[in-house]
């Protein structure tokens, strides 16, 4: 049975136990979840969708990643934002920001993670790593 204790804790990094301890300061990785049975890569999971194993050990992404889907964003916000799904190089999705015009993200883009985090949302915060030729599409 699940119990939720109130107490924030992650994965100990590089551990194959699952042992949890207190969080972190916040760095500026990604760490994500692999299984250690089939390898599949998971972003905050306690199983694994593929084969449901819950040997998962924690390890740190490059934050190197292409973007999957974009959408901007109106509602709840002075300015429109943009809200997008990241694959990242190791195999995993994560949901964030990319900086710059929400208009200008568009599918396929190359992206790294930056030092700052969203600061409403806590999500990941990337930016561009080529600029775009957009100007004969």
């Amino acid at each position: 049975m699940y119990h939720h204790s109130g107490n924030m804790a992650r994965q100990t990094a590089g551990s194959g136990t699952g042992l949890l301890e207190p969080v972190a300061p916040a760095t500026d990785a990604i760490l994500f979840q692999r299984c250690t049975w089939c390898g599949t890569a998971m972003y905050h999971r306690l199983l694994c969708p593929v084969c449901q194993c819950g040997d998962l050990r924690t390890e740190r992404s490059e934050g190197v990643g292409t973007v999957r889907h974009s959408t901007v964003v109106h509602r709840n916000t002075p300015v429109a934002r943009n809200v997008s799904l990241i694959e990242l190089t190791e195999g995993f999705v994560v949901r964030g920001r990319v900086m710059g015009p929400p208009a200008a993200i568009h599918s396929g883009d190359r992206v790294r993670m930056s030092t700052v985090k969203d600061p409403v949302r806590g999500e990941p915060v990337f930016q561009l790593l080529d600029e775009p030729y957009r100007a004969w599409h």
